[in-house]
């Protein structure tokens, strides 16, 4: 492996992060510290515990996985983009790097800021709200497959992608909603029997279901359930990926 390569195009995407500070990581911050203070503050002083679990308490995993699904896939998405899109994606491509070694990269920039912006607002939600993390190991994996597996997810938007409305088209209307729906704000209990059975048929449920157990050991559906459908759709995005490269598809053409 050239991971001379990988480091270069890692340490950029890292750089072009710093340069770009206040959008990249404070903007996210602040946009979920207002959540704790609208929904944690002002909506959970008037609702009561949910499974022994102070509110303000209970949405702190689901507000850490908004971010992060929503910045792992902008990372990526953007960052590949904006080089097939300027055209010098061409000068990658015809160096001796490996298809391998640019998604490595890419991806890599992508989930370790996000993981990073993940861990920033964990620690700020201790500002709003106290919490306990049940199990800090579990906590970790699941951040760090949940920015993996998404990043790689965002790749795969920005090779798709041709312009850029199409570049926010599904983080906006398909991620963000299944995510508002995915339990990140509420428990599946609450719901009628009906809707109990619709949000079983939402993946993002499985991911915040296991993220809040590494908590407070509370969960909608088994943590094991949870982490084989993060594992499935892991192996989705790099097939998706090994595919793109294979075919080279809106690479090459």
């Amino acid at each position: 492996m050239n991971y001379y390569a990988v480091m270069a195009i890692y340490r950029f995407e890292i750089a072009r992060t710093l340069r770009t500070i206040f959008q990249s990581v404070v903007s996210p911050v602040i946009s979920t510290s207002l959540y704790f203070v609208v929904f944690g503050a002002a909506i959970g002083s008037r609702i009561s515990d949910i499974d022994g679990i102070v509110y303000g308490a209970f949405i702190v995993p689901g507000l850490i996985m908004l971010s992060l699904l929503t910045q792992s896939i902008s990372n990526a998405s953007f960052s590949i983009f904006f080089p097939k899109f300027m055209g010098t994606i061409y000068e990658l491509l015809s160096a001796p790097v490996s298809f391998y070694e640019i998604a490595l990269g890419y991806v890599g920039a992508a989930a370790t800021k996000s993981i990073v912006l993940g861990l920033i607002i964990l620690a700020t939600a201790r500002l709003f709200v106290p919490f306990e993390i049940a199990h800090p190991y579990w906590m970790a994996l699941f951040l760090v497959l949940t920015g993996v597996t998404f990043s790689l997810f965002g790749f795969v938007i920005g090779i798709w992608a041709d312009n850029f409305e199409k570049l926010q088209l599904i983080p906006l209307l398909v991620v963000m909603p299944l995510t508002f729906l995915g339990g990140s704000f509420y428990s599946v209990d609450m719901l009628p029997p009906f809707w109990q059975k619709v949000t079983l048929f939402n993946p993002v449920l499985y991911l915040v279901s296991g993220f809040r157990w590494s908590f407070y050991e509370v969960a909608d559906v088994s943590v094991g359930l949870s982490l084989a459908m993060i594992s499935l759709f892991l192996c989705i995005c790099l097939t998706l990926v090994w595919w793109i490269f294979k075919t080279g598809y809106q690479i090459k053409n």
